[in-house]
């Protein structure tokens, strides 16, 4: 069941890959530095949200789930790539948009990255316990 959920979600990621690179090729509004930067941005963001997706491997799930505790790559020094990468795609994804009202997103999105944060952490901690708060103490969000 879960082996499904993650190729669902790998389809959805790379569909949804491919609908910001059109997003940011096609929408209308000025080529100007702040749309290049953004683009970049952007595009680094969703690369190395792939990357970390990638690293985690079987680890990954859509819910909090404990199987493995993966703490090399990307992860061997922030405890949620995915979340923080997803952080800057969509601060590049904003300034292309170039609308200063769009930005009040950014802290509703941070706040729900940060909850599920915690969310993983309490499983990952009552999974791996000391293992798990070591290996916190040592990494980044």
């Amino acid at each position: 069941m879960e082996s499904s959920r993650r190729h669902v979600f790998n389809g959805l990621f790379v569909v949804a890959t491919f609908v910001l690179f059109w997003f940011l090729v096609t929408f209308p509004g000025p080529w100007n530095v702040l749309r290049y930067i953004g683009t970049v941005i952007a595009v680094v963001g969703v690369s190395l949200i792939g990357v970390a997706r990638y690293q985690l491997g079987k680890s990954f799930s859509v819910r909090p789930e404990a199987h493995e505790l993966v703490t090399t790559g990307l992860y061997s020094k922030i405890r949620n790539p995915i979340y923080v990468f997803g952080m800057v795609m969509f601060v590049g994804f904003l300034m292309v948009l170039q609308r200063p009202t769009a930005w009040m997103l950014l802290a509703v999105v941070a706040v729900a990255q940060a909850v599920r944060a915690r969310r993983e952490a309490r499983v990952l901690e009552a999974a791996f316990g000391d293992a798990y708060r070591e290996y916190r103490s040592k990494t980044w969000f």
